[in-house]
This record gives C-alpha cells, structure tokens and sequence, in this order.
C-alpha cells in the first residue's frame, strides 16, 4: 500500500487544524477519509452556567458591584453574562455595553502596535530606548540597598525588549523601595490629566532605574515609554496611532482615551474595598462588604484626557476588547503576521518571573508563570497554582478586569468589573478555574 496524501494533524500553537485527506490503497482503490475530529474540547454549556452563579455571588456579597464575562471558543461566542449594577446610587445595571476603565489591558494594545513598527523596519528590539528619546541617555540604577535615590551608579541604556518586557529598571508608584516612594512623591503615574505623556516620560528620564537593566523583573511604566516611542517613530498623537492602527481596523469603536458625551451615561463608576489608597497593591486585606467610590463617571479625569497612557489610559466595552483578544488568537487578522503574534505569545524571560526576583507587585502569579510581548504566557499550571493551558496569554487591568486566550481550545475569555486594587479579589484565578471546569 502506497501513501497518496499522509493524514496528519497539525497543531501550531495548541490549535487543531482539520485537514481533509485521502490514501490510494495498493489495488488502486481510492478512499476518502473523514475530517480529522477537532481535537480542543468543548465547553458544556451547562457548566459554564456555573458562572452566572458565581457572578451573582460576587454581587450578593458586594465583592463587586457589577461585572460580566464573555467567552468566545473557535471564533463564535459561547457564553455572556453580567450581574450587578455599574453605579450603587442610581442602580444602573452592570450591562453589555457598560464602558469601563482598563488600565493595563490598554499595555498589550500598545506593545501590538510596537510590533507593526517592528515589522515594517522602523525600530527594532535590541536598539536603546534612547535611540528614540534621548532623555534616557546616561542612565543610572540604584545601588543594591540604596536608601535614597541620590545612592545610584552608571548604568547601561535599557533596550526597547527590556522596557517591553519589565526588565529595564523602570519601576512603578505602588512598587516597594526607594524608586517607588520617589514616583509617588512626584504622582509620577500617567493619569489621564498629567499634562502630556511626553512631559511624562522627560520627568520619568530625571529618576534612577531600580536595578541595572536586565539584572530583574520588575512591573513598570514601560509600556507607557512604548507609547511614546511610539509617537516619537510615527510623528503622531497616541491616540490617533491607535485609532488608525487597531481601534479602527478591528471595529472597536467604543474604545478610547477618553470618554465621550455621548458614552458618558454608560460610564460605570469605580469602586474600591480599601479604606486608603485604592491604587495600592500591596495594601492590606480589604473590608468585607465594603464599596467605597474612587471615580465617578460625570467628574472623572478620563473626560478630559491630556496624557495619552500606553500603560493603562484605555476605557472601553467588553465587546470591544473581545475583538482585540481574538486578533491575537487568530494570529493577528492582518494587522500583523501570524509570525510576529507567535513572538509575542512566547516566553521572552529566561525562566518563570518569579526566578528573576522580583520585589513588584505583578498583574499574574509569577511561579510557573513567564512574559512575553505584553502579557503573561503561562510555562506551568501545576506551578502557577491556576487551572490553565499551557501557552495561555494574558493580562488585566487595575480595576480587575481580565482577558486571556486559550490556544490549546481555541478559547477568548473577557471578564469585566470595576474594583480597584485588583490585587483586592482572586476573580480572575475563580474564573479560570470556571472555564476550565467546563471544558468537556
């Protein structure tokens, strides 16, 4: 018997692709086989009813005050949800189209569009950030045990790879030490009304870095730099880079920097469980039952944005975002190549983030956990502590929202809230374990 066509399926990236094929047998007989059956599971719609009741406990107990989930598997929506209300005083409902704040969900978005630049040749990852903006030429890092930052000693300039991939030295306001109690001291955070993001970035170039680049992993306002070399290559406002180059290609039409007169009443307000400062981290154990309000829709700063924040300035709905997280799936949908989505979905640290060391607080679990162009790729679920896929890409926000993409089934997940610290529930690993609870 002689092979015509060998069957074979094919999985790149944990996906199964079918391939009709057929054999010629040795009298000549031709027979044709089946599709090859497709080999990711099927979420049991039934069990991801397990969500709706979870969601509904979330509320009871004032975890939340709203939220919803949407989950896509093999391109098609298979399970939406929301529960709870966007704002306690006027009972608005927690719905499909409520626009809520990302914060660092905006970060993956930023380092796509670095990747186009990438791809057409205009930067590449190995050049100095200071190739760019020359401010952060002649760097310096903090002494190991330094107790001021007037303590520091020469350093060499990060790459463009280690502020994409948090290990540049650049720290963040919430981080412990003596970079992060500076930041604080100078609101150095990129809200939306800190004067412009290139102002931003000239203040950031006067501080130290936390460590020489390369020496640790270290959460930071990277990604906000990104933006800026962003706009620097380009000659153009983040914001419109973005419109042009993801929000408009990819239909997202209620996302952006700021939130406009006509999207204001579906706005939801930002709570917090904290009795301090709502953007700490690494604050102790929230109140039960408590909900205090940090940001109210009418008066929040994201209405009159001045600081475009590749780290975390994007608002948005979850359909929205949905169509960005099945671009990645779907390797990119033309906006870049399937090669470049597959670089950025690897691992770009030499082991897990928690064998580098790091002191920061980070969005993810950091054992069994590693980093690759904007987001987290999980290396180990038995270690990460979190039923997962190996593979899995991630990230979230300040306010608790969460995407991931599954490439072994074919999965998109988006959960939506607005509760600040993230670090104040474990929704996102309840989630996950959910899903994956479902997969039959």
């Amino acid at each position: 018997m002689r092979l015509g066509l060998i069957t074979a399926a094919l999985i790149e990236q944990g996906r199964a692709w079918r391939i009709c094929l057929s054999r010629e047998a040795g009298l000549g007989t031709r027979i044709n086989w089946r599709n090859v059956a497709d080999m990711a599971n099927t979420l049991d719609p039934a069990r991801l009813g397990r969500i709706t009741d979870w969601a509904a406990r979330c509320v009871d107990t004032r975890r939340f005050a709203g939220l919803s989930v949407l989950i896509y598997q093999h391109s098609r929506e298979v399970y939406y949800d929301d529960a709870g209300v966007r704002d306690l005083d006027s009972g608005a409902h927690f719905a499909r189209d409520t626009v809520a704040r990302i914060y660092s969900m905006t970060k993956p978005i930023t380092s796509l569009i670095l990747m186009m630049l990438v791809e057409e040749g205009r930067v590449h990852l190995d050049a100095p950030v200071s190739r760019v903006l020359p401010a952060f030429g002649n760097p310096r890092a903090l002494r190991p045990g330094a107790t001021s930052v007037e303590d520091t000693e020469p350093c060499a300039v990060p790459t463009l790879h280690q502020v994409l991939t948090h290990q540049s030295g650049l720290s963040y306001p919430f981080n412990p030490g003596v970079l992060g109690r500076e930041m604080e001291a100078r609101d150095l955070l990129f809200k939306p009304q800190a004067g412009t993001l290139a102002a931003q970035c000239d203040l950031l170039a006067t501080l130290p870095l936390a460590f020489a680049p390369g020496a640790r992993w270290e959460y930071s306002v990277g990604i906000d730099v990104i933006g800026r070399v962003i706009e620097s290559v380009t000659g153009q406002s983040l914001d419109t880079v973005f419109q042009d180059r993801v929000l408009g290609p990819l239909g997202m039409s209620e996302t952006g920097f700021a939130v406009s007169d006509a999207l204001l009443d579906r706005f939801a307000t930002l709570y917090t469980p904290l009795a301090g400062n709502a953007m700490d981290l690494n604050a102790a154990a929230p109140v039960p039952g408590t909900l205090r309000v940090v940001d109210e829709a009418a008066a929040s700063p994201f209405r009159r944005t001045t600081c475009f924040s590749g780290g975390g300035g994007l608002t948005g709905t979850i359909d929205d975002y949905m169509r960005f997280a099945e671009c990645l799936r779907q390797g990119g949908q033309g906006l870049v190549s399937p090669s470049t989505v597959r670089f950025m979905l690897s691992n770009h640290l030499p082991g897990d983030i928690a064998s580098l060391g790091p002191s920061s607080f980070a969005e993810q679990p950091m054992d069994g956990v590693g980093f690759g162009i904007g987001g987290a790729v999980v290396l180990d679920p038995a270690r990460s502590r979190v039923p997962s896929s190996v593979g899995d890409f991630s990230w979230g926000g300040m306010a608790s929202t969460f995407f991931w993409i599954d490439p072994v089934h074919d999965i998109s997940a988006v959960l939506f809230t607005q509760l600040s610290p993230s670090s104040a529930t474990p929704a996102r690993a309840e989630l996950k374990a959910l899903v994956h609870g479902a997969l039959m």
